[in-house]
């Protein structure tokens, strides 16, 4: 049972790191003060994130305050618990990157995000699975690189900055391609090239938007795949990278309910912030699987929401 309007009774979850944070201690006696009840908890090691997420069915509201990688835990505790048992949960970003929190338009200020957490509506929103592990925004293989000096200035030029970054963490990816399948509904792609991103959310590596159609309320995942870039196409794959079609040379997009990967060895693979290893993998949109607390105007949400 929601209580959507006046007092809450919320469990915060911080991430032992930011426990000290005293914009956060300040955040929560104010929505003390004004009737709610906060009941912290802290994380002191792997694990316990999820555990206290899944032991919150009672709450009306579940906060994760910490990064990507305490988000991707407390979602692996909502999972723990039935659908019905799941109580909203909010988010507090006090991570470096904060990729999913930032591209929900979520504020980076502790005061104002956890206002939103308690005056704030539970939308329902997807989740992507990954196998059996779960992530709210993205999986990735070899993204993360930082841009790098040498990338060609004419590129920012003619990209403009938001496709010069992943242009540029393309290019500054100096990872070895797998060779393999890649399974679509409507689809068999064989050859070699990492399928670089998997999102249900838009940006990955601090800020670079790398799947910039991606909707966290659509039951789709946005599959953007790389394959090996040689010097003479860096116009070609940048053309590509604007228009985002399925049937590109070098980069291709498409937005779908399932993707399975084949490799002929095993790939790691980072899921919101934690890496994992997979020797085939299923990913899938599982809608509507939580209820998220984001800002009226939240850019990842459908226009129909």
């Amino acid at each position: 049972m929601d209580a959507e309007a006046g007092s809450r009774r919320a469990q915060l979850i911080i991430n032992g790191k930011a426990a000290g944070n005293h914009a956060l201690r300040n955040a929560v006696v104010q929505q003390r003060a004004a009737g709610h009840r906060i009941r912290v908890r802290v994380t002191r090691k792997k694990g316990d994130a999820r555990r206290l997420a899944a032991e919150a069915g009672e709450a009306d509201l579940l906060i994760a305050a910490g990064g990507d990688g305490t988000l991707n835990e407390v979602v692996h505790g909502l999972m723990d618990l039935s659908k019905t048992a799941r109580p909203p949960l909010g988010v507090v970003p006090l991570g470096t990157a904060n990729d999913f929190a930032t591209g929900c338009g979520i504020p980076r200020d502790p005061e104002k995000a956890l206002a939103l957490c308690m005056k704030g509506q539970g939308i329902p929103i997807d989740i992507g699975k990954a196998n059996e592990h779960w992530f709210l925004n993205a999986a990735t293989v070899g993204f993360g690189a930082e841009v790098t000096a040498t990338t060609p200035p004419e590129l920012k030029r003619l990209l403009g900055h938001a496709a010069y970054t992943v242009m540029g963490a393309i290019l500054a990816m100096n990872v070895h391609h797998y060779r393999g399948k890649l399974t679509l509904p409507d689809r068999e792609i064989t050859g070699s090239g990492p399928v670089a991103i998997v999102g249900n959310g838009r940006q990955t590596g601090g800020g670079i938007q790398v799947a910039p159609r991606a909707r966290i309320d659509d039951g789709l995942l946005d599959v953007l795949v790389v394959r090996q870039i040689p010097a003479i196409a860096l116009l070609t794959a940048a053309r590509e990278l604007q228009e985002l079609s399925p049937d590109g040379e070098y980069i291709s997009y498409w937005q779908t309910p399932w993707a399975e990967v084949y490799p002929e060895e095993t790939i790691p693979v980072n899921l919101d912030g934690e890496p994992v290893r997979f020797s085939s993998v299923r990913y899938e949109a599982v809608p509507r699987a939580i209820r998220l607390i984001v800002p009226p105007n939240c850019p990842l949400l459908s226009a129909t929401s």
